[in-house]
């Protein structure tokens, strides 16, 4: 089967991408899989690579034969048009995280090429990947979570008095200002007081034209994976403990401290609860395949509510979704297998829906 691993990406997180596709070309049985790296640079240039080049994605980018996918069913090409060469993929690995690779848009184009690719579809990745829409998605499904303040970027620009009044009469500090469409805690801040919140809300205005404003809670972080389409299961909870104030992408990614428990060290009742709501978190925003859901549990309340869900998690040698497969029992390289698995199951089942009359 020729697998294509698609990484990089325009997003802040093309980085954290290119480790994520080098974990994944590793431990891809190569018995099983001819993998086909494809490389995106921070300029949207595709590169594509041999299957030797599939363990050094960097080099993908800067020796990789140029490439794009196209917009068409793949077999109805030839190899090689306007000089760009297009190899025949049975199926892709997205892994792309933030704009441009984890919103929808490279799976629209995965959908109209009539590819395979693993993970959510386009309305699925869009929803999930929006802040906002994810949000409003789990309040009407009836699933917890924090009050939160949406604002326009344009808004804070032309009438700020107007928009930090808005926000501290609706919600108590602390707060968490984010950018609605990013991922990797990239561009998010902790506000303490009043005036932090003019410099947070420039800098989540950096990434993206909508602005999340969250109330900020006393809470421990778990995090739970979720594998399936039709029929969704959950994987045993584990606890992030940051070793910053909260768990920012310097702590996700560049310093030390930030540890994880997995499984959490909490009662049985407790992680089955989150089990469950990852679950409905997961249908609620109709995404398949693959996401993980991440959760803050306040112990003084013993309230639990959702954060938010990545469609296309992390997935270096320290991220979260594998480690805790790993710890319900599935290996790294066979949790690969079951997502590869799981997009040729829907591509089957949506090659079943007719799009003309007749």
């Amino acid at each position: 089967m020729r697998v294509g691993v698609l990484f990089g990406g325009r997003s802040g997180e093309h980085e954290v991408s290119l480790l994520s596709a080098a974990s994944v070309m590793a431990a891809l049985d190569r018995r099983l899989y001819d993998v086909i790296p494809i490389g995106i640079d921070k300029q949207g240039r595709w590169r594509r690579g041999t299957s030797s080049q599939s363990r050094d994605p960097a080099g993908v980018l800067l020796r990789g034969t140029p490439f794009i996918l196209p917009p068409v069913p793949a077999h109805l090409l030839p190899q090689r048009g306007a000089g760009l060469v297009n190899p025949r993929l049975d199926v892709v690995l997205p892994i792309l995280h933030g704009t441009f690779g984890e919103d929808g848009t490279v799976q629209g184009l995965l959908e109209m090429s009539g590819i395979p690719y693993v993970g959510a579809g386009v309305l699925g990745s869009a929803a999930s990947m929006d802040k906002d829409v994810m949000k409003r998605l789990f309040r009407d499904a009836g699933l917890p979570v924090v009050p939160f303040v949406v604002a326009r970027r344009r808004t804070w620009e032309t009438s700020p008095a107007a928009l930090l009044r808005r926000i501290t009469t609706a919600l108590p500090f602390p707060l968490f200002v984010k950018p609605a469409n990013l991922g990797s805690s990239v561009g998010i801040s902790k506000v303490n007081r009043r005036g932090e919140l003019g410099p947070a809300l420039n800098e989540a205005a950096r990434y993206d034209e909508k602005l999340v404003v969250e109330q900020g809670v006393d809470a421990r972080e778990f995090e739970c994976s979720v594998l399936g389409n039709d029929e969704p299961v959950a994987s045993v909870p584990g606890e992030v403990r940051p070793g910053k104030e909260f768990y920012s992408y310097e702590a996700k990614y560049l310093e030390p401290g930030s540890s994880t428990v997995i499984p959490a060290p909490i009662p049985p009742a407790l992680a089955r609860q989150v089990q469950r709501l990852a679950v409905r978190a997961f249908r609620a925003v109709d995404a398949c395949g693959l996401a993980r859901v991440d959760f803050f549990y306040v112990p003084r309340t013993r309230q639990l509510f959702l954060n938010e869900i990545n469609t296309m998690p992390g997935f270096t040698a320290i991220s979260m979704f594998p480690k805790m497969w790993e710890a319900s029992g599935l290996s790294y390289p066979k949790l690969l297998d079951r997502m590869i698995a799981l997009a040729l199951e829907r591509a089957r089942e949506r090659a079943r829906n007719h799009y003309a009359r007749g």
